[in-house]
Order: structure tokens, then C-alpha cells, then sequence
């Protein structure tokens, strides 16, 4: 007998088959089992198996509980803390090894679930009553495994002891976002930070150090919590929102954490601070210690309106994500959605919470209560946002659980569709939809009323006579009164483009909304474009860009609504035809424009890498598709915002190259990063000598050429070299165990598929590691020992030459200084001058015959590889480095050729007069090749431009020094 909805019948028909199938595998003759139930209970277990993909196939796996909680009628009752260990001590009961209790938690994690989706579909469970129960779950699981796992390493190390008070040490745990706030959704991941008092030393017998002991007990917890088994997981563990993120220490102490947030806490992490809990009790003096330490820097002590800016901040780059990801039918992160619920309510408690105590609360509902009756907000207000928050939740638990995936999206398939409709009670899901998009009008005028700028407006009516120039209705008349009050040179070409593009086919098979977003938007655009001196080739350059974002009219609106986002897109086209081309290419660059004071203000290194962080924040740590993209978006939007800088003439040549290479080396510093932990999460971590796990990569990336000497243009490749120093011999810690230099080779692979594979913005970089030792015959990582004999024995005269700008761009300390070590030996080895004059002019030569312009009538010249180039300025200064630095060995303290020839002159190997030559020479052909990538033009130029930039002169005077340095003999 079928009691469903009609819309679930044909699902229910699908799953049923499968059900018992699997039923019959695990033991449960389900025919006999269901046929013996209630009618109620039938119906109730027949819905919430249609409803619920997981709950089908979980209940067969854990039938003989799940079955006496239905006919008991215990299924219905509310799950608590009590409830869970409860069911924890007998699932572990004789679990010895971690394996034993990585099991444990699997099967208490998928009752639990099947009880909690149970009561969530049949509305037998409030909102907060699910949120809660979810969040206690990740509470004992927590701590059962801290009580668990400690044992283990204190039999081995002994435990730690606090090197000031002599007591006994123990794991804090921090719960982050809604875990803290007892908020966790159906498929929550959980953000921890994990934390100890004090630092000391274990008692032994193998004694390591607090911050030792700790890191192991933190990495087997995440491993008991995340690690992916034939039972499945407990919780996705997000370790990113500890201090200085996945750079940072996995545990800190008390002290260590205090100067963090005091000297370096930025306006996100006080906001993710609002529900920090330390789950591990806060009844105990340690924690109520911690929590001293974090409500200062999360409640400031006077009423802080700054709030609301770095809120409105945080929410236009989720806005900016809503675009570039296409999240408008998001529940929690799309407009109307939760977190603006979640901005509404922590914008009052980081603003006044300081000042009112009560407001230190973490749950978001008692909150919005306190803000009804203290008056902050009209009631009215308070409960409307109520229900929309009540209603998002229900549906994200809705979609959650059709498969326990983390997914706030709503579906597209209709079957899905209708199971969501039934579990929100609604007749179907155009009656769903239309209550949704009633709660998520009223979350956004609420949120505009509260968080956005006052002075927001509309944008004025376009002065008619350009929406008359998009039409092609300017008559004879019209058009001679519109050219005196706007001249424009070759205005006929100009109205011709203009009325071709509007006639396309693009254009004229829009949308109706999106033809109404165009139109809006011509006008002004058209204003734009004329006020520029080079009105045609301005317009040719943004009629691709709008060709690019026809179908995607989000990016119509953003410039209409938008007009100082729409003046700096157009003068960015107007004066570099690169610049257009790069948005067109990646139109979501458009988000870079919004704000003119930040396009024009570079970052420095720290900001960057926090913008890194919270981008990747925001994106599953196992996503490695979203993290590829996110970092390539990074990358784009601060290549524009370096382009934007010099063709609008605000910055210097080498400020934009040091931001361009500060930009390559955030980069590639998360690359490591991620690579590393991604390949942990494989194979475990590799091991030392004494065959425990090296939580920290010993691996290093050398940059060389561009990247090394800090002058790195827009499309400049990486050249890199890996290396290693792994202990030789030994292995990883995971089951897919491999040797240490295996480990190493795989991560360099990866980083390099990372960098390297094209998505839907193109790749990260281009890496080039032909520079390594033996080239492309050599392995992609080297071993520290291999790229010291490499270099001691087999380098070529030009490999030397190379290593002069090669320079650490991230990686281990100690490794570092060990490279350098290396570097600075053969660097300052002595050679053989007259052999090394003819080395370095043979590979010159050798470059001009394969790359130059090939020219012998003196009507071209190469700017790069030609005689009197900038190549021969880098091979003398090379030449020089190499000649003389076992005299001066501080000609190897710097890698870039400005530098490097202030210290030839500054020992005494150059004169003052050819140094400033060369320098004034080196910068003017550097800047002229950055202005013809940006103009699309080649470095080969012809005798009148030569003539007409002064390069002749330049020239003569780089050909001049090069004898005088390398062809003595013929000077």
C-alpha cells in the first residue's frame, strides 16, 4: 500500500528494488519487517526513504537498531548528548587500535543521522532541535576521540607538562562558525582551531616538545574525524581559520595565540569569532583563560560602526563569488540567503557587543530576540527574518539530505524537486519556489536597510540623445547639433560599428531581460566611450567584451548600476587594447572595477595572502577543481590591477615587476601548500630518521630568470626549480605508504598540474623546469645532495650564469639556508677568466643566431635578443658575478640586474658613469617591452621606432660595455 504523494511514487518505485536488495545483504528480510509495522509507522518509513537517499541506504546497515527504534518508537524522541555516548560506548565496546575507533565514529555518525533526518522530514524536530543535535554529535565525537587518541601517544612520549606551572597540559578545541553556534547543518564540515596552554615538554620516555605532542593528537583527530573509510566519514575537518591559516602551526599556545589576533587578527576572523566555543568544556580555568583572550579582540570596548563597513566589504566579495560561480539559486550564500541573515545579526553584536554583554551570545535566534526587545530592531523586522532563517535551514536540511552531500544549491532535476517540495510541506515546487522567493525578498531589504550604504541609489536616466545614438535615430539634424557638443574624429566608422553591433545576431537574439540590461546599460557606455581621444578604438576594443557577456547579463547590471566601475573599464580599453582583451577573456574581472581606490592601490605581500586565504576559504578543502579556479581568478584580478596601475601611469616600471613577482610567489606558496596536503591526505606524511611524520614539507622552490631577479611582466612563465630533502630511505605514514623521494616527486608533479592545467580561466602559470639539474632528462624534484653535486660537477658555464638570479620563493627554512649555502659556493668558486669570456660570448651568440631579428641591413632591432639588447646587459652582469665574486662575495647577496650593478660598481668593477648607462638602458628597453605587451605589439621594432625611442644611442652604448667587458682583446 503506497501512501505518497503522487510526484515521490515513481522514486519510491526506483529505490524500493534496490532497498531490498540491500536489506537482503545485511540480513533484514524487509518485506516481513515492513508489512509488520503500523500503518503510521509505514507511512512515516516509506516518506523519509523517499525522501532521503542516505536514510536508504543506511537504515539496511544499521537495521537491527533502526528496526527496534521504529516499532519502539524511540526514533521519534529527541537525540542528545546522553543518547549519543550512550550509543558510542556500545559501537566501541573492545576497540583497541585507531582503526577500531575510526569505525566506531562511522556507524554512531550514520545512526545518528538516520535519526535526526528521520525527525527533520516528518517535521517531528524543530529547526534548532536538528541544528542541536547535529552539533552534540560533533561535540562527543570530539571529545570522545581527544579521551581516545591520548592514551596512545602518552604511553609513547608520556604527557605534557607546562614549563611554568609544572601541570599537566590538555587539548582545547575551538568550534568555529555554526558548529560553535550549535547551528550545524545535515552535512556541516566543521572549522576547529585547536589549542594548549602553555609550552613545555612531555615526561617521556620519548620526550618532544608540548607543541609536538599536540600537532600528533591534532593530526589523529582530524584523521579519526575526516579520514575516508569503507564506512564513510564522520566530519569534513576545516583546519583554516587557526591563525595565520594553512600556513600556520596546526596548535598554538595560549601566549602564541594572544599575540596573533592582538597584532595580526584582521575584520574576518573577528567576525568568525562571534561563535567561537571551546568544546572541549569552558567550565574549566584553561578555557575560560582562552576565552579571555578571544572576546577582546572580537568585542571592541566602544560602539564600532567600522563593523558595518568590513561587513559590507565581506559581502561584496561574496557577491562577487554569487557571480563568478553562478550561485543565485544558493540558499545559504545567494542574495536573501542565510548569511545574510548571519551578516544582519553579527553586524549588531560586533558593533555593540563590547558595550552589552548579553549580546555575546552565539546562537543566531536568541540574538535576533535580544535585538526585538533592546529595541535595535522593530519586532516586526526580528520575526520576519526569524521565519526566512527558519525556512532557508529547513530547505538546506532538505537538500542535504537527499544525499548527504554539502550542497546549499537548489536542485534542477525534477524528481529532487518534488521530494524537496514534500519535505517543506508545500503542494509542488513552483508553491515551494514562490515562498521561498517571498523569504528571500524580505532577508534582502532587511539586509539593504541595515548593512548596505545609505546613500545607494539608482542611477540617473541616460541623457537621451546617446539611447537616440544606440538606435541609429539621430537625424540629419539631431546628428549635427550631437558632433558640435561632442566632436569625435571618425565619428561615420564610429556609428557604423555601433549599428553593426546592435544588429547582430547576438544582440538581436537576446532575452527580453536581457535586452532590457543592454539597453539600459548603451547609453552611458556610449557616453564613455566618446569623451576618450581614440573613440574608435575604444569601441572596437569593448564591443568584443559585450559580445563576451550577452548571455551573461549579470555583468550588463553590474555596469549599469555602476557607473564608476563602467569609467574605469573604458579607460582601461581605451589605453591598453591588452587590458580589453584580458577582460574579455575573464569577464568576472569586471568585480575588480567596482572600486577605483583598490584598483589603483597594490597590495602588499600579508594582504595578498590573506585575500588568498579567504578565497579558499570559502571553497571545500577537497574541491580541487574550485581551489584551481579561485587561484586562477586570484591571479587575473591582481594582473589587472597591476595593468590598471601602469597604463594609468600611477606606479613605476619596478614596483609593478616586485608586485607582479610578490603575486607569483603567494602563489606558488599555496600551491605548496595545498599540493602537500592533498598528497598527506593520500599517503600519509612523510618520515625522518627516527620514522616520525615530518608535518611541515622539507621541500623548497627556487626561482630563477624573470621570477628570480624580481622582474616578472604579465605573461611572464615561472622559471622554477624543486627540491627536497627528504630523509632518503624512508616512507610515508598512510596505508598507500611510499618512499619519501617518490612523495616529493608526485607533489612536484601535482604542483605542476596544478599550475599547468587549463580551466575555464586558462591556467595559473606556465612553469618551465628545463633549469634543473640535467634538464628535462632530470628528475622533476631534486634531492638537496643531487642538486649540489649537479651544480659542483655537471653544471654547464650558462647553468652558473642562471643560478646568478636564482633565488628561494618559498619553503622550508632550514632548506633555505642550505640552498643558499650552495649557491653561495659555486658562485663565489674562481674561474678561469679568458675561459669564461668565451663561454659566455659563445651561448650569446648562440641566443642571437637562434632568437635574434636576423637582421643585417640595420632595419630591425630585436629588444631582447638582438646586439645591444637586454640580453647582453644580463649576460655582463653575469659574466661579471661569476668573474669576480671569489673576491667579492657580496655580488651573490642580490639576483636582480638593477642591483646587481650597483654592487659591481660599488666594489669597484664598474664605473659609476657606465653603471648609471646601463642601469638608465636596462630600465628604458624593460619598460618599453611592458608597454607593447600591453598594446599587443612585438619587441621586434623597426629602425624609425628605434630611432624615434632613442635606442640607437642605447645601443651603441650596451654594445660599447659589452666589448669592453667581454671582447677585451679587440677593444
Amino acid at each position: 500500500m503506497n501512501m505518497l504523494p503522487n510526484a515521490l511514487l515513481s522514486h519510491w518505485q526506483a529505490t524500493e528494488p534496490q532497498l531490498v536488495s540491500l536489506a537482503e545483504r545485511m540480513g533484514l528480510q524487509w518485506q516481513e519487517f515492513f508489512t509488520g509495522l503500523t500503518p503510521e509507522h509505514q507511512t512515516a518509513l516509506q516518506t523519509v526513504l523517499t525522501l532521503s537517499d542516505f536514510v536508504a541506504d543506511a537504515f539496511p546497515r544499521d537495521h537491527e537498531h533502526l528496526c527496534n527504534a521504529i516499532t519502539g518508537g524511540s526514533i521519534d524522541a529527541q537525540i542528545n548528548s546522553e543518547k549519543l555516548n550512550e550509543w558510542l560506548d556500545t559501537l566501541a565496546r573492545g576497540a583497541e587500535s585507531e582503526d577500531d575507533w575510526h569505525a566506531a565514529l562511522r556507524k554512531l555518525r550514520r545512526r545518528a543521522m538516520v535519526h535526526i533526518i528521520w525527525r527533520d522530514a516528518l517535521k517531528k524536530a524543530s529547526t534548532l532541535e536538528t541544528t542541536r543535535a547535529l552539533s552534540q554529535l560533533a561535540d562527543v565525537c570530539v571529545i570522545r576521540s581527544i579521551q581516545f587518541l591520548s592514551p596512545l601517544l602518552e604511553s609513547r612520549h608520556g604527557q605534557p607538562v607546562g614549563k611554568e606551572s609544572g601541570e599537566q597540559q590538555h587539548l582545547l578545541v575551538i568550534g568555529m562558525g555554526k558548529l560553535g553556534g550549535w547551528e550545524l547543518n545535515l552535512s556541516s564540515d566543521i572549522d576547529l582551531i585547536f589549542a594548549y596552554p602553555e609550552s613545555g615538554n612531555t615526561t617521556g620516555p620519548k620526550v618532544i616538545s608540548n607543541q609536538e605532542f599536540f600537532i600528533k593528537l591534532g593530526q589523529k583527530l582530524i584523521q579519526a574525524l575526516d579520514k575516508q573509510t569503507v564506512d564513510g566519514f564522520v566530519f569534513r575537518t576545516d583546519m583554516r581559520l587557526r591563525p595565520y591559516g594553512q600556513s600556520g602551526p596546526l596548535v598554538m599556545n595560549f601566549a602564541s595565540i594572544d599575540e596573533y589576533y592582538q597584532s595580526q587578527g584582521r575584520d574576518w576572523e573577528r567576525y568568525a569569532m562571534v561563535k567561537a566555543r571551546v568544546m572541549t568544556g569552558e567550565d574549566s580555568p584553561e578555557a575560560q583563560e582562552l576565552l579571555d583572550i578571544l572576546r577582546p579582540f572580537t568585542y571592541r570596548v566602544y560602539v564600532d560602526f567600522s563593523a558595518f563597513e568590513s561587513l559590507r566589504s565581506m559581502k561584496a566579495m561574496i557577491n562577487a563569488e554569487v557571480r563568478r560561480r553562478g550561485l543565485n539559486n544558493n540558499v545559504k550564500l545567494g542574495p536573501g540567503g542565510i548569511r545574510e541573515v548571519e551578516f544582519i545579526v553579527q553586524a549588531f553584536q560586533l558593533i555593540r557587543g563590547g558595550q552589552e554583554k548579553h549580546l555575546q551570545i552565539r546562537e543566531l535566534v536568541d540574538v535576533l530576540d535580544i535585538l526585538a526587545a533592546e529595541g535595535y530592531l522593530p519586532s516586526g523586522a526580528t520575526e520576519e527574518l526569524k521565519s526566512a532563517y527558519f525556512f532557508l535551514r529547513d530547505t538546506e536540511h532538505a537538500i542535504q539530505s537527499l544525499r548527504d552531500e554539502q550542497t546549499q544549491e537548489l536542485p534542477t532535476d525534477p524528481t529532487d524537486q518534488a521530494r524537496i517540495a514534500v519535505s517543506m510541506q508545500c503542494d509542488d515546487w513552483e508553491a515551494f519556489i514562490t515562498l521561498l522567493n517571498q523569504h528571500r525578498s524580505i532577508v534582502s531589504h532587511h539586509f539593504a536597510q541595515i548593512v548596505a550604504h545609505d546613500d545607494e541609489q539608482d542611477n540617473k536616466e541616460a541623457d537621451h540623445v546617446w539611447l537616440d545614438l544606440w538606435h541609429g535615430e539621430l537625424n540629419e539634424e539631431a546628428a549635427r547639433d550631437f558632433l558640435e557638443q561632442h566632436p569625435c574624429a571618425g565619428e561615420s566608422a564610429v556609428r557604423q560599428r555601433i549599428d553593426t553591433f546592435r544588429e547582430s545576431r547576438p544582440v538581436t537574439n537576446m532575452q527580453q531581460i536581457g535586452r532590457e540590461r543592454l539597453e539600459a546599460l548603451m547609453p552611458s557606455l556610449l557616453e564613455q566611450v566618446w569623451a576618450q581621444d581614440n573613440t574608435e578604438e575604444t569601441l572596437e576594443r569593448v564591443i568584443p567584451l559585450l559580445e563576451a557577456v550577452l548571455r551573461r547579463t549579470a555583468y550588463l547590471v553590474l555596469l549599469s548600476e555602476n557607473p564608476q566601475a563602467l569609467e574605469q573599464l573604458i579607460k582601461l580599453c581605451s589605453a591598453s587594447s591588452w587590458v580589453a582583451e584580458y577582460i574579455t577573456r575573464t569577464p568576472l574581472l569586471l568585480d575588480e572595477l567596482l572600486v577605483p581606490e583598490t584598483l589603483y592601490r597594490l597590495p602588499d605581500q600579508s594582504e595578498l595572502q590573506e585575500e588568498l586565504h579567504l578565497r579558499l576559504l570559502r571553497i571545500e578543502a577537497d574541491d580541487l577543481e574550485q581551489q584551481m579556479e579561485q587561484m586562477r581568478q586570484f591571479v587575473r584580478a591582481h594582473k589587472l590591477r597591476a595593468a590598471a596601475c601602469e597604463v594609468m601611469n600611477r606606479l613605476p616600471l619596478m614596483k609593478i615587476s616586485d608586485y607582479l613577482t610578490r603575486l607569483a610567489e603567494t602563489t606558488m606558496t599555496m600551491v605548496q601548500n595545498l599540493a602537500f596536503e592533498q598528497m598527506v591526505a593520500k599517503y600519509g606524511y612523510p618520515t625522518d630518521a627516527n620514522k616520525e611524520p615530518v608535518y611541515t614539507p622539507e621541500f623548497l622552490i627556487v626561482g630563477y630568470g624573470k621570477v628570480g631577479g624580481l622582474e616578472l611582466s604579465y605573461s611572464s612563465d615561472l622559471d622554477l626549480v624543486f627540491i627536497h630533502h627528504g630523509h632518503p630511505g624512508g616512507y610515508t605514514t598512510g596505508e598507500r605508504s611510499l618512499d619519501n623521494g617518490v612523495f616529493y616527486t608526485r607533489m612536484g608533479q601535482r604542483m605542476v598540474h596544478f599550475c599547468s592545467t587549463q580551466t575555464r580561466s586558462g591556467d595559473l602559470y606556465e612553469v618551465d623546469l628545463r633549469l634543473r639539474p640535467s634538464g628535462n632528462s632530470g628528475m622533476i624534484v631534486a634531492s638537496l645532495k643531487a642538486f649540489k653535486e649537479y651544480q659542483q660537477n655537471h653544471a654547464w658555464t650558462w647553468e652558473h650564469q642562471a643560478l646568478v638570479r636564482a633565488r628561494v620563493i618559498c619553503g622550508s627554512s632550514e632548506l633555505s639556508a642550505s640552498f643558499n649555502d650552495i649557491r653561495q659556493e659555486i658562485l663565489t668558486s674562481q674561474r678561469d677568466i679568458p675561459e669564461l669570456r668565451e663561454e659566455v660570448r659563445a651561448m650569446r651568440q648562440k641566443m642571437r643566431d637562434n632568437l635574434g631579428s636576423k637582421d643585417t641591413n640595420g632595419q630591425q632591432f630585436h629588444l631582447k635578443q638582438d646586439e645591444g639588447g637586454i640580453v647582453d646587459i644580463e649576460f655582463l652582469v653575469q659574466y661579471g658575478v661569476l668573474a669576480w665574486s671569489h673576491q667579492h662575495p657580496e655580488l651573490t647577496q642580490v639576483t636582480d640586474n638593477m642591483r646587481l650593478l650597483d654592487a659591481l660598481t660599488k666594489a669597484g668593477l664598474m664605473a659609476p658613469k657606465d653603471c648609471q648607462t646601463l642601469q638608465e638602458t636596462y630600465l628604458s628597453y624593460r619598460a618599453e617591452t611592458h608597454r607593447r605587451a600591453l598594446q599587443k605589439q612585438s619587441l621586434l621594432l623597426e629602425s624609425d621606432s628605434v630611432s624615434a625611442l632613442g635606442f640607437d644611442a642605447r645601443r651603441n652604448d650596451v654594445t660599447r660595455l659589452w666589448k669592453l667587458w667581454l671582447e677585451p682583446e679587440q677593444s
